[in-house]
């Protein structure tokens, strides 16, 4: 599936000249309360080795999201999964747009991003304590019927601990992982290449970090994983699985090549013979059973 920010809300041109219905789902772009115009431009700069972004959420809104957007999606595309990524300010925030995203009864799951800044905590990220997603994952639940799958940050010190708060929040899975936090200058001009100076660092090299990540979390906690961070190819997918993630994301790739979901999914069954997988559901219980052999 398409990770959340890479097909907009489904009406982007890559996702107009393909068939979604190929996908696992497809995942929205991430909304809020209230309508956001983004951070200053530039917002998104391309590297050989990665990606810097500081897009700002920029969205309409979850009132026309769900007015507009959802609906032109659900009409094209009415057997697909849809999940919708969402995000605040505050808890309550979070909660209003879960209950109308839930009420709009055009969603199948939620993706609960919790890499932005907490107003009530002084600007310190939800996803940072461990304490505050278990609270925002129960609040949400107490609120909506659909499955709910937090989008863990990486940058914490103690990721088992996010992973598990999250589970005690009642949360149905997780989606592994969200950009890295970084900065990169350039020399000529001797400032930051994005106009907000700091953002997320997504590509290839984020991979090695993702594949740790979600391979601490899967043997810790009892929860399905959506693997994201630096997939390019099919021998990444399997690389995700290897690691316990029960699905995967596509992101910066299709930076590169738009149609990039629907080219590994061409190479994935090829490669998948080549290596003498019978299928991924068997791979996954492989993997789980060799860690518990090894234990």
């Amino acid at each position: 599936m398409p990770a959340s920010g890479s097909f907009g809300f489904g009406d982007v041109k890559a996702a107009r000249l393909n068939d979604l219905n190929r996908l696992g789902a497809v995942v929205l772009k991430t909304t809020t309360k209230m309508a956001k115009k983004g951070n200053p431009q530039p917002q998104i700069v391309s590297f050989k080795e990665g990606i810097m972004n500081s897009v700002g959420l920029t969205n309409p809104g979850v009132d026309k999201v769900v007015e507009h957007k959802l609906p032109q999606l659900r009409t094209h595309y009415p057997n697909l999964p849809i999940i919708a990524s969402l995000a605040g300010a505050s808890i309550s925030d979070y909660c209003v747009v879960a209950e109308k995203l839930d009420n709009s009864e055009l969603v199948d799951a939620l993706e609960v991003n919790v890499s932005c800044p907490n107003v009530a905590a002084g600007g310190m990220q939800f996803g940072v304590d461990p304490l505050v997603i278990q609270k925002l994952t129960s609040e949400i639940k107490k609120r909506v019927a659909v499955p709910v799958y937090v989008k863990l940050t990486p940058n914490v010190t103690d990721i088992i601990e996010c992973a598990q708060a999250a589970k005690d929040g009642g949360a149905e899975g997780l989606t592994m992982i969200n950009t890295l936090y970084g900065l990169r200058i350039d020399p000529q001009t001797r400032k930051p290449v994005l106009g907000n100076k700091f953002g997320g660092w997504s590509g290839p090299s984020l991979k090695p970090t993702a594949i740790r990540m979600i391979c601490q979390v899967v043997h810790q906690v009892d929860l399905p994983i959506i693997g994201v961070g630096g997939i390019s190819n099919a021998q990444d997918v399997i690389e995700m699985y290897l690691a316990g993630a029960s699905a995967v994301q596509i992101g910066s790739a299709q930076f590169n090549d738009p149609a990039a979901c629907w080219h590994i999914l061409d190479e994935l069954e090829p490669e998948m013979d080549r290596l003498n997988i019978e299928s991924l559901s068997k791979l996954i219980n492989e993997v789980k059973e060799g860690f518990q052999d090894e234990r």
